[in-house]
């Protein structure tokens, strides 16, 4: 796929995340070496009812801490999108055009057809101009990238969270759509508190819920669409349409009331 896959970070923002090592891209066998986080996949740490709140709460402070790293301008830092932008419009919708680009090439299943989610993502942009600070989004904090550490003697806590390689600079608000994967952060009470303990209170206004719309179905679009360069089987791309392709459409369906964008007036 063409959409960019920066090398994530967050430990300088004293974050339980990876730690470069030794890095080596012109090597004839380029490599990128990182530190090991303790730990397991959430999935397979399984945390108690008892557990959870306490974990889900940590995660927010955790997520706060990664927004306070700031960087100079939008986008994946990995330049295969092109330089980064100096405004957030330009770079998430370079960010867009790639996915949708992907999907007319792979023609992956959509709910919708890939033209009418772009004229929803144009009739949204201007809600994109609110954010003018580029902060460290990491953007895949699905479970299975969030680490659970059960040290001796101790309690669980966080252990790292990895695989960074969605990581760009942008809205802090879009880091609320992975960790409530396909559900609403509003309703995780646990993070929202950890997150407003670290970094203040989110705001989740009408404007920042546009926002976050936007984010769900970029989101979605790029789990349905990379289903078909990764070749991951009929049965899984089945999977995948019937987990994602409702809450894809529900939240296009979102963006479009919230725009007042009339349906039929879609163009490539």
């Amino acid at each position: 796929m063409s959409v960019a896959r920066g090398a994530g970070g967050g430990a300088g923002a004293g974050g339980p995340a990876p730690r470069a090592v030794s890095l080596a891209p012109d090597d004839p066998e380029p490599y990128l070496l990182l530190t090991a986080c303790p730990g397991v996949p959430w999935p397979e740490a399984a945390p108690a009812d008892e557990e959870r709140d306490a974990l889900r709460t940590e995660l927010g402070r955790q997520v706060a801490r990664l927004h306070q790293v700031t960087g100079t301008a939008f986008g994946y830092p990995s330049g295969a999108l092109g330089p980064l932008a100096a405004d957030w419009r330009t770079a998430f919708t370079a960010m867009t055009d790639a996915v949708l680009a992907d999907a007319r090439d792979h023609r992956p299943w959509l709910p919708r057809p890939a033209d009418e989610a772009a004229a929803l993502f144009r009739a949204a942009a201007p809600a994109l101009d609110a954010v003018t600070v580029p902060v460290l989004v990491h953007f895949d904090l699905w479970p299975g990238n969030i680490l659970v550490d059960r040290p001796a003697g101790g309690p669980a806590r966080i252990g790292g969270l990895i695989d960074g390689e969605r990581m760009f600079w942008g809205d802090p608000v879009a880091d609320f759509v992975s960790p409530a994967l396909l559900d609403d952060i509003r309703r995780d009470d646990a993070f929202l508190t950890g997150y407003a303990e670290e970094g203040g209170p989110a705001v989740l206004d009408e404007a920042a819920r546009l926002r976050l719309a936007l984010y769900r179905a970029y989101l979605d679009l790029i789990m349905l669409t990379e289903t078909v360069p990764r070749a991951v089987g009929a049965e899984d791309a089945r999977r995948v349409r019937e987990w994602v392709g409702p809450h894809l459409e529900a939240t296009l369906d979102e963006i479009a009331e919230a725009t007042g964008y009339a349906p039929g007036k879609f163009t490539s």
